[in-house]
């Protein structure tokens, strides 16, 4: 897909405005969709200039809602909407009614970007392990656990020569 400068989108849409060639012929020319161009024209005319600065933003969960409110009440499409709140695109208004249809409100919230920061060494040290013990109980457990492993190993080794030694006696 070919990306438009804001530049680039101002003179086609006025090339269409003149009058001299229609949506189809525009559209195969600059090898794009016939509905985008539509799309840049409504939003030209009603905003003018503005409505192809580049403007990243983010929306919150109120004014994505009254969007999807005033597109219901007022039966406007989606590309009608999206040009009227000069969104920088259709496909934001379909996702916005599709994450409200399928998960609520909670979905349109806006979520962090990017990787998580990473943690503070200092605290990882300080913080206690999983099962909530200290550090010295951890020690002291893998010690007893250390000395069970051995006593285990001891009277396997007896249990062993016991079984191998010729003078077993024989129980009556």
């Amino acid at each position: 897909m070919v990306k438009f400068t804001a530049q680039e989108k101002m003179n086609t849409v006025k090339r269409y405005l003149e009058g001299v060639e229609g949506y189809t012929a525009l559209a195969k020319e600059l090898g794009m969709n016939r509905s985008r161009l539509q799309f840049w024209v409504r939003k030209y005319q009603y905003h003018g200039e503005k409505a192809f600065s580049a403007s990243y933003t983010n929306y919150s969960v109120h004014y994505k809602l009254d969007v999807l409110n005033y597109m219901n009440e007022n039966g406007t499409s989606i590309f009608e909407t999206a040009a009227i709140f000069n969104l920088p695109s259709d496909s934001t208004l379909w996702t916005w009614q599709h994450l409200y249809e399928t998960q609520g409100l909670a979905a349109l919230k806006t979520k962090k970007k990017g990787r998580p920061p990473m943690k503070n060494d200092k605290k990882q040290k300080e913080k206690k392990h999983p099962t909530g013990n200290s550090m010295e109980e951890m020690q002291a457990e893998l010690e007893r656990l250390r000395m069970e492993n051995a006593y285990l190993k001891k009277l396997n080794a007896l249990v062993q020569n016991k079984e191998k030694s010729p003078n077993k006696t024989k129980h009556k």
